[in-house]
Order: structure tokens, then C-alpha cells, then sequence
């Protein structure tokens, strides 16, 4: 996603359960006795996932600069 983007529509996942399960995927696929093809599916998923955790990073991000910077544009 581009800084000028517009940000995409909020994900079906909170952010902590796209990471919960992303944990998940990392501790099956480092385990090991999947199949290649499970393998690749575990693998999928977890770019999905960080993908997710990755927008709502980018949307809490984006949220903080305008916050801090609508502050900044008040008066004292």
C-alpha cells in the first residue's frame, strides 16, 4: 500500500487474532511432518495474515500522525 493510498477496508481479523494465528502458522511450519503441499497452504496463509497485522499497523500508524499532528495545529 502506497502512502497515498487509500487504506483498504478494515480486515475481517482483529489485529490480535491475525497475529495469534500467524503465531500459529510460524510454530506448525518450524515443527515441521507437514506435507509440501500443507507446507505451501501453511505458507499462504501466513502472508495473508502479516498482511492483515501488516494494514492495521499501517492504519494505527496513520491514525497516530493525524492525531499528533491535529494536535500540533491547535493553539495553546
Amino acid at each position: 500500500m502506497s502512502k497515498n493510498a487509500e487504506p483498504a477496508a478494515r480486515p475481517e481479523l482483529s489485529y490480535e487474532q491475525a497475529r495469534e494465528e500467524l503465531v500459529e502458522v510460524v510454530r506448525k511450519l518450524e515443527a515441521g511432518g507437514t506435507t509440501l503441499e500443507e507446507s505451501l497452504a501453511l505458507w499462504e496463509r501466513g502472508e495473508q495474515l502479516a498482511t492483515t497485522c501488516q494494514q492495521w499497523l499501517d492504519g494505527a500508524r496513520q491514525r497516530l500522525a493525524e492525531a499528533q499532528a491535529g494536535h500540533e495545529e491547535k493553539p495553546n
